[in-house]
């Protein structure tokens, strides 16, 4: 009896619990965009909310191209700062910046068919980045992220510098200058630098010992989808443009009101998406609405440029300040003031006739039909006979086939009501005597 009791023990002892081991919610978080400052916003409401919740395991499904490396180096401090276990499971392709943010994490689960690696910087045009200093600290960010899970560093090197040869016997290949590393799962996994291989998120949630029934997964809201849009390169460059053109188009040539809505609807928009990304505070707008109003302030009140001067001042300032990083910030506002300078100019070459320089030019014409004469027409003024309207102390007014003359006597004084005649014409001045009998 002893002996059957014993049996059941050791029998019983090693079943695994029908429930996880480990107790905690698990918090899922998508990595599925361009690596930017929306994301970077989004990972830190994520990772904020896990930490409220007291989640047990944090899981970053990624597939990703890449994108900035300091936003990636943002979110590389948000997990390395947390004490909750991050697992990283690339269900695509983390590509470029995306096997910077899963290195990080504390285990790396892939999905057949996804990728790793290819994380060599480039610029904004797409071309390898030369400067040895840049590629030297890159390729040790992505060194020091490797080794410190556990992982060889030279393969994490090779992700990311082009002219360096790797030996990775493990999988049967060598890495050649020129060549970049590129990892699949399996490879990956050879390697060490995947833990394991999994078809779905609930897989890599069993694995590592949780419960798939309490999960939450985080979802973008839309102010954080528009403000990931609004604020990439690209969009953030013609937002400025159009931002940039239409008020400039507006104070230049005033009347039309589509380009000023448009360019102020291009700066809230701006402003929009960088405040709810988390890099605008509250004296962006304000330095924005003073730049507004500074300028249709100009177009009503004659301050000799002084007012449009502080208005885009203030504009640019409120633009830098609104920006995550000045370096990219100063790039886009520059192609932007440039693509906007070409079209105010052709906007004010075709309507000229309407610009804000119309102020400064005199337009008013002295017409014959308004009164005045010309001074070739003054000769033909002599003999004729007009009466005086004013006395004449040399100098008055008098009135000549219905149309009033400064003129001037020779010295003597004519009474009001009197009759003149014209006797000598100088330039303008017309000298008169008073008609005798």
């Amino acid at each position: 009896m002893l002996l059957l009791a014993l049996i059941t023990i050791v029998y019983i002892g090693p079943l695994k619990p029908a429930s996880a081991a480990n107790i905690g919610s698990v918090y899922v978080i998508p990595v599925d965009q361009q690596i930017e400052r929306g994301l970077t916003s989004f990972m830190i409401r994520g990772f904020n909310e896990a930490k409220q919740m007291e989640a047990g395991l944090i899981v970053l499904e990624i597939n990703t191209p890449g994108g900035l490396v300091d936003s990636a180096g943002e979110i590389a401090q948000l997990m390395q700062s947390t004490t909750i276990p991050i697992v990283a499971y690339i269900t695509g392709d983390a590509a470029s910046a995306g096997s910077y943010i899963a290195l990080n994490a504390d285990k790396i689960a892939m999905a057949r068919g996804s990728m790793m690696g290819a994380a060599y910087m480039v610029d904004m045009m797409g071309n390898p980045v030369e400067d040895a200093k840049m590629v030297s600290w890159w390729k040790s960010k992505m060194a020091s992220a490797a080794q410190a899970a556990g992982r060889d560093p030279k393969i994490a090197e090779g992700m990311a510098d082009l002219n360096i040869s790797v030996e990775m016997p493990e999988i049967g290949k060598a890495k050649s200058p020129g060549e970049i590393i590129s990892l699949t799962a399996e490879e990956a996994l050879a390697l060490g630098y995947a833990d394991t291989i999994a078809s779905s998120t609930e897989e890599v949630i069993a694995w590592m010992d949780y419960s798939t029934q309490d999960v939450f997964r985080m979802e973008q809201t839309f102010s954080e989808r528009l403000a990931t849009f609004l604020t990439h390169p690209g969009v953030m460059t013609l937002l400025l443009f159009i931002g940039i053109g239409g008020v400039l188009i507006e104070v230049i040539v005033p009347g039309f009101g589509v380009p000023g809505i448009l360019g102020v609807t291009a700066f809230v928009l701006y402003f929009f998406g960088n405040y709810v990304a988390g890099f605008a505070g509250w004296e962006t707008w304000l330095l924005f609405i003073i730049g507004i109003v500074m300028l249709a302030m100009e177009l009503f009140v004659p301050s000799f440029g002084i007012l449009g001067i502080i208005g885009s001042a203030s504009l640019i300032v409120g633009v830098v300040r609104a920006a995550y990083s000045t370096k990219h910030v100063a790039l886009s506002l520059g192609i932007a003031a440039a693509c906007a300078l070409v079209a105010v100019i052709v906007v004010a070459l075709v309507f000229k006739e309407r610009g804000i320089w119309r102020k400064f030019i005199l337009s008013d014409s002295l017409t014959k039909e308004q009164g005045y004469i010309p001074n070739e027409e003054r000769g033909s003024l002599v003999g004729q006979v007009g009466v005086s309207l004013t006395p004449l102390r040399p100098a008055g007014t008098m009135e000549l086939e219905g149309r009033r003359l400064d003129v001037v006597t020779l010295g003597g004084y004519v009474e009001a009501g009197k009759s003149v005649r014209v006797v000598h014409t100088d330039g303008t001045r017309i000298v008169v005597e008073e008609e005798k009998g």
